[in-house]
């Protein structure tokens, strides 16, 4: 073999060296960057799986926790209607808000509680508050034997009229609601009547928000809602814990100056009786035990927890007759 035919073969086994040498060094950095790729997947999938256990974990602890808060709003209720008199006012312990504290300022006037056991709890705030739910108007005032009633439509016009609110939208509220507690007692009543007016049938809401149902539009919830309750049954205000503008809709004749300074009256001295209300109320026209006292059974619980960065707000309306109380609905949210 010649001189220049060696270096042509030595060339040509030089280049498939070269060229397995180059396809195994591509085959092995795509082995590791298959081998890459699936560490990190398994990485993320295990980071996923403990933060959906940590975050299931917070939620159930603070469910916990706001339902010890409820428990605690439910014995404040119980001891005032101990204590009341048979009078609630925006005196009375009930009516204190709890602003947002830390958990372990409870634990640390917990005797059996060590020094060190609030350092290592996760930072959890605690807040919340009681409200008189008869302080408002009671959308379910509205109907009354299957017919609008007169005096509490004309409560809810001057609420409307105050506010700057369509009338037109309190009728529409007015009759639907007859119609929707029509259906309802159709339901509890026939099965057969029942079925012949579901077609035209209207849901009875539960909630102030869902009002929207009964031809109200969402500008005017939001206008009504610190104004306003929906109550299973008919209730009457409370004047000890109504503001001033629910005072000026739910007494015929009075004005919106007589009202505020009724109310002005009233933190220096609540209402023992309706008899005195009444006299603060001249001469906005007579007081009665249907549309009017000085107590009440209806309370809204609102609660917040906030855990680390996460927070879960619970609300419940409490029905208290005498000195037992019970829970009607719970509302949660995060």
């Amino acid at each position: 073999m010649t001189e220049s035919g060696l270096c042509t073969r030595c060339t040509a086994v030089s280049g498939v060296l070269v060229r397995q040498s180059g396809a195994a060094l591509l085959a092995a950095m795509l082995t590791v960057a298959l081998v890459a790729s699936l560490a990190a997947g398994a990485l993320w999938q295990q980071w996923r799986g403990v933060e959906v256990e940590t975050a299931e974990r917070a939620r159930v602890q603070s469910l916990w926790v706001l339902s010890g808060a409820l428990d605690w709003a439910r014995l404040i209720l119980r001891e005032d209607a101990r204590s009341g008199g048979g009078v609630d006012h925006l005196a009375e312990p009930w009516a204190v808000p709890l602003e947002e504290a830390r958990l372990s300022t409870f634990l640390a006037a917990d005797k059996s509680t060590t020094a060190d056991a609030g350092d290592t709890l996760p930072q959890a705030f605690l807040s919340g508050v009681i409200t008189d739910m008869q302080a408002r108007l009671n959308v379910t005032n509205l109907v009354e034997n299957g017919k609008v009633s007169d005096a509490s439509f004309r409560a809810f016009a001057k609420l409307f009229e105050l506010l700057g609110l369509p009338p037109g939208e309190l009728s529409a509220l007015a009759d639907n609601l007859r119609r929707a507690l029509e259906t309802g007692a159709a339901q509890g009543v026939d099965r057969g009547a029942a079925m012949q007016a579901a077609q035209g049938a209207l849901l009875l809401p539960q909630r102030v928000d869902q009002l929207v149902w009964l031809g109200l539009s969402p500008r005017t919830v939001a206008a009504l809602a610190p104004h306003i309750t929906l109550l299973p049954v008919r209730t009457p205000v409370n004047l000890n814990t109504a503001s001033a503008t629910v005072l000026y809709a739910c007494i015929p004749l009075l004005d919106m100056a007589l009202a505020e300074r009724m109310a002005g009256v009233r933190r220096l001295s609540h209402f023992r009786t309706l008899p005195d209300a009444a006299k603060q109320a001249e001469p906005g026209g007579p007081l009665n035990e249907a549309d009017h006292s000085v107590s009440s059974r209806f309370f809204e619980v609102r609660g917040r927890l906030r855990l680390d960065l996460s927070a879960v707000e619970e609300r419940s309306l409490l029905q208290r007759d005498g000195v037992e109380v019970r829970t009607l609905w719970r509302d949660r949210g995060g």
